[in-house]
């Protein structure tokens, strides 16, 4: 079975994000991040995010649980998929943070043991990964 690996979420990788918002509020934090509440605005933003996400905590819990994830950065390599087809297995990923499929994975070893992938935060595979197994992506 591959391995999950939790990370702090100071440690793990950042994943660039895009968002609009209103003059107002953007001045808002401008001004916070001028009167040295934050020292700039990504500061605040991940700041606000991981408030909101404490808030949340108890929710995303209960989901996490209820729909099976595994939380943290999971890790697929070769020898554990080659080991899960000597076994006649089929991995289903689960996977809420980040989920890794080695590079020397090839296309057939990954259409051969992996069945399914769901993943809420980011899936890192090579582009021909991605492509033949896209009806397996959710």
């Amino acid at each position: 079975m591959p391995k999950i690996h939790r990370l702090p979420d100071r440690h793990a990788d950042t994943e660039k994000i895009t968002l609009n918002i209103g003059h107002v509020d953007l001045g808002r934090i401008d001004l916070l991040v001028r009167e040295g509440f934050y020292t700039n605005r990504t500061d605040f933003i991940r700041t606000a995010i991981r408030n909101q996400l404490s808030t949340d905590a108890r929710a995303v819990d209960q989901s996490v649980e209820r729909h099976q994830f595994e939380m943290g950065l999971f890790d697929v390599t070769r020898a554990d998929l080659e080991a899960m087809r000597q076994r006649g297995e089929e991995l289903h990923l689960r996977v809420l943070g980040l989920a890794r499929i080695a590079d020397d994975v090839s296309v057939e070893l990954a259409l051969e043991t992996i069945g399914s992938i769901s993943v809420l935060g980011s899936l890192q595979a090579s582009k021909d990964l991605k492509a033949a197994l896209a009806d397996r992506i959710t």
